[in-house]
């Protein structure tokens, strides 16, 4: 466990301070903050509401369900049982942390919930859009594994948080679609991989 956490340590420090760029430091910021995505939300919601209607309201429902449910294993159960401090706090590393504009936070660090609540979004995504958007929705993968990696560059995850958030969030987008998928109420472009793709 320990060469683990110091393999850990050694990976932030890389990314952190490695990857260290003048517009890096000026995008990530905002990139890896949840609420420059609203804008995004809201037009995929309005579209999808357009478009389908009643499924597509059902259908939002459970995309919450998805966020509700990851973003309680990893702050509620995950964060407060294993009570890591965030590297913004840590004294054992061997550089501090730079300043990117960013505020520490005052909860602990494992599980990243960003990583987590973005890769649960994400795969259910990735599962229902099937063969309609096929070699589009790998872009979904991109983006979460983007915001992800974007909480270590700004120093308030360590990669193991990111990279345990993201198979926790994959798991729970996963296990919600595969309940979601047998529902009647489910939008069928969504689920039904013999839909011809766009």
């Amino acid at each position: 466990m320990e060469q683990l956490i110091q393999l850990d340590y050694s990976l932030f420090e890389w990314i952190h301070h490695g990857w260290q760029h003048p517009w890096l430091d000026a995008i990530m910021p905002y990139w890896r903050e949840k609420t420059t995505w609203i804008p995004l939300y809201l037009l995929l919601a309005v579209s999808l509401l357009y478009k389908y209607k009643l499924p597509a309201l059902y259908y939002l429902l459970v995309l919450g369900v998805v966020v509700g449910l990851a973003d309680f294993s990893s702050s509620q159960l995950v964060k407060k049982s294993v009570k890591r401090p965030r590297p913004c706090r840590e004294t054992a590393l061997s550089q501090p942390t730079r300043d990117v504009g960013v505020h520490c936070g005052g909860g602990y660090s494992f599980t990243s919930s960003h990583a987590t609540n973005h890769f649960a979004v994400a795969i259910f995504l990735f599962l229902g859009w099937g063969r309609r958007w096929k070699k589009w929705r790998w872009l979904l993968l991109f983006w979460a594994a983007s915001i992800a990696l974007g909480q270590v560059y700004v120093g308030v995850h360590y990669p193991l948080d990111i990279t345990c958030g993201a198979l926790l969030g994959s798991f729970i987008g996963w296990a919600v679609y595969r309940i979601y998928e047998r529902q009647r109420w489910r939008i069928p472009d969504f689920c039904d991989s013999s839909v011809p793709k766009a």
